[in-house]
């Protein structure tokens, strides 16, 4: 990640905090240039145990030697590919930075294919994209037509010092993000031993679609997609506090954070932006007569880019 990005991505389970995006950079295709935020959409929400010593402190992990169990420093451990069977290649920071993607700030939209010809099992993981630079009108213009048309967005784009291919969608005036598998990341069904397609008769057929039909709604339910073995452990743990039974106090610091819904979010930087936008357009606006004064809203100086691209608001 560029040293000079806004943020961090949470950790599993960790709660978003303060209102932050952890990347920010500038949707491209074209001479268009759209500056965006990035978020994740995605939450880990399974409770996660920690390991405990005998004083109920929380152990740590540690490096050590396979052979003699030496716990070792980090300056004597080295990264290694593993070519074959127990043979290693060692590979150098310095080696690694010089094979690092070129930091940008650019997702680099390549191409336009229709929505659903993204096979769903590339899909990895979902970010949400917001408006930012005063950029909300070509944003959502960018989305009303990507979402008429049907049409998802393929982009690379650099965050971490590695660059992600991923689909741009848009849903509900709201641009998405998904990073996508790369192709031999995706087993074939050869791979894990799939039988090939048998010949099925229509009676059998029949017989499973009645079976189907009687199952058969027409949505489902965000409540019916609970994690219930997470609710019955946080159930189990809020039993267990209240009756002061197997509670193990520890000294170390409490993080804190604000739980924040991601839709919310979203829609209060959108509001955000619109007024930005809107207290914009009557500073321009000369005043009345009545004021005996009018006013001329001063331009402020545009901003350097490169001749192939214009930016779009």
């Amino acid at each position: 990640m560029p040293d000079d990005e806004a943020g961090q991505e949470p950790e599993s389970g960790e709660a978003l905090g303060p209102l932050r995006p952890f990347w920010s950079g500038t949707i491209t295709f074209g001479l268009v240039s759209i500056p965006v935020s990035l978020f994740p959409a995605n939450r880990e929400s399974r409770i996660a145990l920690r390991m405990l010593g005998p004083e109920g402190k929380p152990l740590a992990r540690r490096y050590g030697s396979a052979d003699t169990g030496r716990e070792l420093s980090a300056d004597e451990m080295v990264r290694g590919y593993e070519i074959e069977k127990g043979k290693y290649v060692v590979v150098s920071d310095e080696e690694l930075d010089r094979l690092a993607p070129e930091k940008s700030r650019d997702i680099d939209l390549q191409r336009f294919v229709e929505a659903g010809a993204i096979p769903p099992m590339y899909f990895e993981r979902s970010y949400f994209l917001t408006p930012a630079g005063g950029s909300t009108k070509a944003y959502r213009l960018l989305a009303a037509t990507m979402e008429q048309t049907q049409r998802a967005g393929i982009a690379t784009f650099v965050m971490r010092g590695k660059e992600y291919l991923v689909a741009i969608l848009a849903e509900n005036g709201i641009l998405r993000a998904e990073t996508l598998r790369f192709s031999d990341e995706i087993r074939s069904p050869e791979d894990v031993g799939l039988p090939a397609a048998a010949k099925i008769a229509p009676a059998e057929v029949r017989t499973f679609e009645k079976a189907i039909a009687k199952l058969s709604k027409d949505d489902i339910s965000v409540d019916e997609m609970k994690d219930e073995a997470s609710e019955k452990l946080m159930e189990l743990a809020r039993e267990k506090q209240a009756k002061h039974r197997d509670v193990i106090a520890s000294s170390m610091p409490k993080k804190r954070g604000e739980v924040i819904d991601i839709m919310t979010a979203l829609q209060r930087s959108l509001g955000q932006a619109r007024q930005e936008s809107a207290s914009s357009s009557e500073r321009k606006r000369p005043q009345s007569k009545r004021s005996g004064s009018k006013t001329t809203a001063a331009r402020a100086p545009a901003r350097k880019r490169k001749p192939a691209r214009t930016s779009a608001k």
